[in-house]
């Protein structure tokens, strides 16, 4: 995913999934054989109770300064006119204005901190909410292959990427979102936690089937 030179826009939202991305991209440069630049960016949605303050306080304390945009793309998700699915719209707006700032500052990668978790729940939104079966890539070029989106804790489970931010006193900022807790991916989040404690295998076997898909058997 990484190459020498690269200059990676690093997407920064505060959860424990973005922070440890964070950190171990900056870790890994004293021992490895390439080098290369990050660019941490926070996209303030524009709620009451930023996080963009304390977030961008932390990233100077470890050496790597946070440019914050300050939008009103969560106020727009969440407007009168959009009601029935707020996060599709304010997720699509910062995934847009994360495109825009690479190519303003001139970074090849964009890296965002989906994990294992976040890929199986995409599954299942876009088979319930979008009629399709698709779902997160681990590493997709875009723009004619001018940048490439990589999501470098995609085989990493969310349960082993929260252990890892308690274990090395990552801080736990509040998403501000008013439905954070109530979003359609939410559901979809309880819905599985309830089959995976049915039975063990169901997550591995649901990863696994995303490498296994038989297009003789789908419907034409």
């Amino acid at each position: 995913m990484l190459a020498n030179g690269d200059r990676i826009l690093v997407g920064v939202s505060g959860g424990a999934d973005s922070l440890t991305l964070l950190l171990l991209l900056q870790e890994r440069l004293a021992r490895i054989p390439i080098t290369y630049e990050l660019l941490a960016v926070h996209i303030d949605p524009g709620f009451e109770n930023s996080v963009a303050a304390p977030l961008k306080s932390y990233c100077e304390q470890m050496g790597l300064p946070l440019k914050v945009e300050y939008t009103d793309f969560g106020l727009k998700g969440h407007g009168p006119e959009n009601r029935e699915n707020p996060c599709f719209l304010c997720a699509k707006l910062r995934r847009n204005r994360l495109f825009e700032l690479a190519e303003k500052f001139g970074c090849n990668k964009l890296a965002l901190g989906h994990n294992k978790d976040d890929i199986i729940e995409t599954l299942f939104m876009n088979i319930c909410y979008a009629g399709e079966i698709s779902t997160m890539l681990p590493f997709l070029e875009l723009f004619q292959r001018k940048l490439v989106l990589i999501r470098p804790l995609a085989y990493a489970d969310e349960d082993r990427i929260r252990q890892f931010a308690r274990d090395h006193g990552l801080p736990d900022f509040i998403n501000p979102c008013p439905t954070a807790a109530v979003s359609k991916r939410s559901e979809i989040k309880e819905m599985l936690k309830r089959l995976y404690r049915s039975n063990e295998k169901i997550k591995g076997n649901i990863f696994r089937s995303l490498h296994h898909v038989k297009p003789e058997y789908l419907l034409k």
